[in-house]
């Protein structure tokens, strides 16, 4: 059994000037990718929101800081991913990532 299918917001972002792109984000990363049963949706934004820490690309973050949520991950959970990767990946990357989320998490509050 597949995982249920996650949405994705490319396609109202991006889909008038690069439809190709919306169509593998949606088709193969989002449908065949991160439908795979191999691992939890839970375990797959952990393992994405920690690599988009580690690389710094901080864009693709709240999207994914949200999904997260949605995957069940809490809060607090995603905080501790952050301070634990400080030590592995820098403290300005982990700082700049919790930064951002307090940004996220109060936005979803109000």
């Amino acid at each position: 059994m597949r995982h249920k299918r996650i949405t994705s917001t490319a396609r109202e972002t991006i889909g008038d000037i690069a439809p190709a792109f919306v169509g593998y984000t949606e088709e193969i990363l989002f449908g065949d990718v991160w439908g795979r049963e191999e691992l939890s949706l839970r375990e797959r934004s952990l393992i994405t929101v920690s690599a988009l820490i580690a690389s710094e690309h901080t864009s693709q973050l709240p999207y994914h800081l949200n999904l997260a949520k949605e995957n069940g991950l809490t809060e607090g959970e995603l905080i501790e991913v952050m301070t634990h990767l400080a030590f592995y990946v820098g403290w300005p990357r982990a700082g700049s990532a919790i930064l951002l989320a307090k940004e996220v998490f109060h936005k979803n509050e109000n």
